[in-house]
């Protein structure tokens, strides 16, 4: 699976509308753009990134999950190390696990009330200055309880 994606890091006034294909994360560094690609049921969730050879630097996958939930992943036939972003159903980041290391079946719990979890490449969390209560924006974070919904700029 060849996922295509970039990312961008801007001001807050440069956002442009949500997309299916796009994440932002905002947070004291200021907001990131990804694009993405999604997996929003069980067999996408389950494929995930295995056998993936490599992923361009500013890549990744938002998995979705229909309510919030704890969420546990492993590394089993992924084949690049990957950071995991966490989030509760407000689009609030809860955990971050970095590097995850490839082909390592030891579980990544990711905690109770996850609904969302953005993976990118291994170490980009860190080096972007992505930290616990960054606030992430898709199409898939809506609703009231959404703490940056797509139609807020």
């Amino acid at each position: 699976m060849a996922v295509v994606l970039a990312a961008f890091v801007s001001t807050p006034s440069a956002h442009a509308a949500c997309s299916d294909d796009r994440v932002e994360i905002r947070g004291d560094f200021g907001t990131v753009r990804f694009r993405v690609a999604v997996a929003d049921d069980p067999r996408e969730r389950s494929q995930g990134l295995m056998h993936v050879p490599e992923m361009p630097r500013m890549s990744g996958m938002l998995f979705v999950y229909e309510r919030p939930q704890s969420v546990s992943f492993w590394m089993a036939n992924t084949l690049i190390p990957l950071d995991m972003i966490f989030a509760d159903e407000t689009g609030v980041v809860t955990r971050i696990h970095e590097n995850a290391v490839p082909l390592d079946r030891t579980p990544i719990p990711g905690g109770d009330g996850v609904q969302f979890v953005l993976e990118i490449n291994g170490g980009m969390a860190r080096q972007l200055g992505i930290d616990e209560g960054d606030e992430l924006r898709h199409p898939s974070v809506s609703g009231d309880l959404a703490v940056w919904p797509c139609d807020a700029e």
